[in-house]
Order: structure tokens, then sequence, then C-alpha cells
């Protein structure tokens, strides 16, 4: 099974991503054999582990050292590792992160003729999570999958989309403060206009990515957000201004028709920035590995179940 790439399989490189993780007591490496399909009989136990010390770190109030990004990635590391959103380290964590909904210096906070003209203010927008108050800068930040922001605006609305994954996972659907949050991306959505434009790729696939994990409602939004993605992506399968693995990982998550026709062009891209490890960099390796080897595994999938077609 071949793919463009400089000569590289698609089945090796899954095959140097199995490597990487086969001796590793991460949580990327059990989602990783999670995903391939190999758990390992200490698996278990890693896991186990893992959540207590997870769970160690966390203070009394449910954060992690106090600060928004870790606190948020915490939740969502725990539910990966199979404590629900519905258990009692996970609860003190998401409840950490619930409060932190509508407080001052979050995106939507503020107007001016022009966030007012594209609807990006408090009159149109809310629901959104404040990772601090506005005059604290939280950038730059780098996000968990490696991007890293350095625009103020745009960090506050990555983080809140962030945050919107966590809920969502935990059960926090019907929050009125959480509905609010989906129907201004989604509204959002219908404005996006131009690539690049008042919403940068990045806050683009942040948005795909939250959206995703919506409930039902919302979700009929996704083959139209995630055609709009794909017919932004390049000929060498990535996006210009957009990280990969965000990309990559946001049109894993909405599964759509459209989303899957993106993660196949984005397999080259993929291919050609894998080193001999399996790994994709030093920046975030373990997150972009796990990142790169559920995409080409959803990839490999689909193209197994294609019907062959007569000689």
């Amino acid at each position: 099974m071949t793919h463009a790439g400089g000569g590289r399989t698609l089945n090796g490189a899954i095959d140097r991503i199995e490597a990487h993780f086969t001796s590793r007591h991460t949580r990327a490496a059990l989602l990783a054999r999670q995903a391939l399909g190999k758990v390992q009989p200490e698996d278990r136990a890693v896991r186990e582990r893992l959540v207590q010390e997870m769970r160690a770190e966390t203070r009394i109030d449910g954060s992690v050292g106090g600060a928004p990004l870790p606190t948020i990635w915490r939740a969502i590391e725990l539910m990966d590792l199979g404590h629900g959103g519905d258990q009692v380290g996970t609860i003190r964590v998401l409840g950490w992160v619930l409060n932190l909904q509508d407080k001052p210096g979050n995106y939507a906070e503020g107007c001016t003729p022009t966030r007012h003209q594209r609807g990006t203010c408090e009159h149109y927008l809310g629901g959104f999570f404040s990772p601090g108050p506005p005059n604290k800068r939280v950038t730059p930040i780098t996000l968990p999958h490696g991007s890293a922001v350095r625009k103020e605006r745009a960090a506050r609305f990555m983080i809140s989309c962030l945050a919107l994954r966590a809920v969502l996972r935990g059960g926090q659907e019907k929050r009125a403060p959480v509905v609010r949050h989906l129907e201004s991306l989604v509204g959002l959505q219908e404005r996006w206009g131009e690539w690049g434009g008042f919403l940068a790729p990045d806050m683009v696939t942040a948005a795909l990515h939250a959206l995703a994990l919506a409930p039902p409602p919302f979700r009929s939004i996704l083959p139209r957000a995630a055609a709009y993605v794909v017919e932004n992506q390049s000929a060498d399968g990535t996006w210009e201004g957009a990280n990969l693995f965000q990309a990559v990982a946001a049109l894993a998550a909405a599964g759509t028709p459209e989303a899957r026709l993106g993660m196949r062009r984005a397999v080259p891209a993929l291919l050609s920035r894998q080193r001999r490890d399996g790994t994709f960099g030093t920046v975030a390796r373990d997150e972009r590995a796990l990142i790169g080897l559920r995409a080409l595994v959803l990839v490999r999938r689909e193209m197994e179940e294609q019907p062959a077609h007569a000689g």
C-alpha cells in the first residue's frame, strides 16, 4: 500500500510510529496501541498508574497549578485514559474549567465597530472560556499538539475551543453557556469568508474540532465546515497559515466524507515529515505521533474497505 511522499509507504509510516510507541508507558502510547488494536497486557495497570499520578498533580480545587491551559488539557487526558466526566477526579477538574466560562478576558468580551461588523463581539457571541483577565497577556502559548500561538485574541479563542472540547466530552453539553458557545461557533462559521481573513486558519480548525464533539443539532454544520477547510488545502496536503497536526486532528474528529478527503490529501505531508524513529520532530513529539498515527490508520482502513476495482 503506497502513497505519495518521497517513496514512503502508508504501512511503513504506521509501522514506524508503532515501533516508537511499543515500549512506552505514556497516555499517547496507550492510545496509539488502542488505535492499532494491539493493547498490551500491562496497559491496564499503566493506565491506572497514569490516572493516579495525574490526579495527584491536581490541586484540591481541581486545577493544575491554577493555570487554565494545563487544567483544560488535564481534563482531556483523564478522559482519554477512561476516567470519565462522571468520576470524582475529572468532575473536579471540569468544574474548575466550567468556572472560566463567560469570565472577564474571554474572546467575546468587548465591542468595537470592526468587531461588531464582523459579529465577533459580545453582542453576537457568548459562552467563551477565559484563560485570564483582559489586562494580563496569555501569549505566547504552545498548545498540546505543538502549535505556537503569539497573537492574543487567537490564543484566547483557541484555548476556549479546547475547553469546549473538554466539557463536551465530560457530558456538559446541556448547560446553557455551553450551548451558547456552540451557537457562537456555528454563527462564526457562517461568516468565515476568505481563508486567513478575520479568523486565522488555526482558529478555524480549532472551532471545527470543537464542533465535531457537539451533540446532533450542531453536528449538521460539520460537512460544510469540513468542506471549507478541505477546499483551502494546498496541493501538498498542508494548509497555508495552519498547523498541519491541528488541522488533521480536527478533520479526524469531524469524520465526514469531506473530512476524510482532506485526511487522504494530507498523507503525503505527513509522510514527508516523518523521521526514521516514527515521530514528526521534537515538538510535541508523542502528541504529533499519535495524531499522525490516528489519521494514517483511518486512511488505511478506508482504503481497505473500498471495493477492489476490476482489472
